[in-house]
């Protein structure tokens, strides 16, 4: 490892922007109301969560987090889960909601141009290098080793990467390096991935971690900005043009931040984040969310224990393998594999087995969810079976690719939004 004095020196003059503006759409009903970053992860977390710790254990004392879209619940979370960071150790965290400055008043039209787009907020810090990160993505990575590395290589980019089975690569830009880590080819998201040379099964991906000389990340937004046929994406245009102009691209392997098996997951299908989701439930997960090592921080909202109480006809609960947080009643009752967020109540008799149970739910009396993705806010009647006939689950709700069955509060008939007196233990945290 780097010296540690060498490496907080270089963290303090860097400032990391947090990309959370995208639309989302592959998380189809997830982002209807809330930021991808914004959903619920882990228990008690937010995706934003991981990239933010990750800040904070790198000892990045500046931090942005850029905004668009249906923005509020994220903004929130941030505002009073984060904004403390303002008065502890001299930390400067800043939320930039999209600016619309250009002439066209246009939203950004890429990563880059969101970058672009605030500038004048950002150089305002005069750091030396930008770290620009992904605000949704869930991982574990000390950014300072990255850095060290970036200076020490005289790279004016360096690029996080990591390696994919082939088939999974379609939706990352694919990388080719020599065998010093200088990146000589770049694709986002190709039909047909190259593979690694000495490994036809997997490909070598970005990451979506980039860390900038300031001055030469200027240059290139500046340039991109003149380009009209641009997409201004860092990944479809900044990087692929400053490897065909012979900048100094550097590929950076997630295994040199990480102590241990590395771990970084793309939770951006539904599919991809019900799995990330039931890896927690290990015995030995791949992420491991109790390490005091590396602390995943986040607002954690204020509730009771939860409770098991005796009101069904078993007379007790049978919880396996599960995750249960705070605020949560459950009553006589089957739980299995299941994680269940904060402030549910699970009615007697009920049957859960891979369930994954955003926050304030209420689950009626003898219900049977299983294989369920279900979203914040629901009130599930009493004696509905879901995850058994995939005919009729099709009917109401959405399943997915993977056969996990998504629902919300809208298709339960309930409306877009969630009504606190219905449910008297809600936190009114629907989004």
């Amino acid at each position: 490892m780097t010296s540690a004095r060498y490496v907080s020196r270089l963290t303090r003059e860097t400032q990391a922007l947090i990309l959370a503006g995208g639309r989302g759409t592959r998380l189809e009903m997830l982002t209807n109301w809330r930021a991808k970053p914004a959903v619920p992860f882990g228990g008690q977390f937010r995706i934003i969560d991981f990239s933010l710790s990750n800040c904070l254990h790198s000892d990045i004392r500046r931090i942005a987090v850029l905004t668009q879209y249906k923005s509020h619940s994220l903004i929130r979370h941030l505002m009073v889960g984060w904004k403390k960071l303002n008065t502890d150790h001299g930390r400067v965290f800043d939320i930039i909601p999209a600016q619309q400055w250009l002439e066209d008043e246009s939203w950004y039209q890429g990563t880059a141009d969101a970058v672009y787009q605030s500038l004048d907020i950002i150089e305002a810090y005069q750091h030396k290098y930008t770290l620009i990160l992904a605000g949704d993505h869930i991982y574990k990575m000390d950014y300072g080793e990255m850095l060290a590395e970036h200076v020490r290589s005289g790279a004016e980019l360096t690029v996080a990467c990591h390696i994919v089975p082939l088939q999974e690569a379609t939706g990352f830009g694919v990388m080719r390096v020599d065998d010093q880590d200088w990146v000589t080819g770049f694709q986002e998201k190709p039909e047909q991935p190259e593979p690694m040379p000495d490994d036809p099964e997997r490909a070598l991906v970005s990451m979506g971690i980039y860390i900038f000389n300031t001055g030469f990340l200027h240059q290139a937004l500046e340039q991109d900005a003149e380009v009209t046929d641009s997409s201004h994406d860092f990944g479809k245009d900044i990087i692929p043009r400053s490897i065909e102009q012979k900048r100094r691209v550097l590929a950076f392997p997630l295994t040199r931040a990480v102590s241990g098996q590395p771990y970084w997951r793309d939770v951006g299908t539904l599919d991809a984040l019900y799995q990330a989701n039931m890896e927690l439930l290990q015995d030995e997960p791949a992420l491991n969310v109790h390490d005091p090592e590396w602390t995943i921080f986040t607002y954690p909202v204020q509730g009771p224990p939860a409770q098991f109480t005796d009101h069904g006809q078993r007379g007790y609960s049978t919880v396996i393998q599960c995750m249960v947080g705070n605020g949560c009643v459950i009553s006589d009752s089957s739980l299995r594999k299941s994680l269940i967020f904060n402030d549910c109540t699970i009615e007697a008799d009920c049957e859960l087995d891979g369930a994954l149970v955003h926050p304030n739910c209420h689950i009626g009396a003898g219900s049977k969810l299983r294989n369920v993705l279900l979203d914040n806010g629901c009130i599930v009647p009493s004696g509905t079976v879901v995850g058994y006939d995939p005919e009729q689950d099709a009917r109401r709700f959405h399943i997915t690719a993977g056969g996990i069955v998504v629902v919300n509060r809208e298709m339960l008939g309930q409306g877009r939004r969630y009504q606190p007196a219905d449910y008297p233990h809600a936190l009114q945290d629907t989004e």
